[in-house]
């Protein structure tokens, strides 16, 4: 066990490679409401910067679904800090803020427009008219 971690090396890197990067719960919530309203897309395009969750080819938009904590959302679950091994953490979600600036400076730099939904943002009864103005605008 290194620098405080309650795991081995070993199963630290288990205990990781099982959290999901695609088709996550809130990536899925936003999927079927957007399906329902009768939109379709493309799912994690390899050849966009980032890899978005949805991608709109033909308006040239894509939409990430951020979990909170994972991105360092600014909201109540985004900003708990683990308790164990909180230098890690740290310096994880930072790299992970680091790349999602990357990546957005490579989609404006594509002329893509993209729009961030994060977790915490996904009950909210306006989520729908919200990513239909960004979808629809020119």
């Amino acid at each position: 066990m290194s620098g405080g971690d309650v795991f081995s090396p070993e199963k630290r890197s288990a205990v990781m490679r099982a959290v999901k990067s695609k088709d996550t719960k809130p990536e899925m919530a936003v999927r079927r409401m957007l399906h329902a309203a009768g939109y379709r897309y493309r799912l994690h395009r390899a050849e966009l910067p980032g890899k978005p969750d949805l991608v709109f080819a033909s308006r040239k938009k894509a939409i990430f679904v951020h979990g909170c904590f994972w991105h360092g959302h600014d909201c109540p679950r985004g900003a708990r800090a683990p308790k164990s091994n909180s230098d890690y953490w740290k310096a994880k979600i930072g790299r992970n803020v680091e790349r999602d600036e990357r990546v957005a400076a490579a989609f404006d730099s594509l002329g893509w427009k993209r729009l961030v939904i994060w977790e915490c943002e996904i009950p909210a009864p306006n989520l729908l008219e919200r990513v239909q103005s960004f979808l629809e605008q020119g």
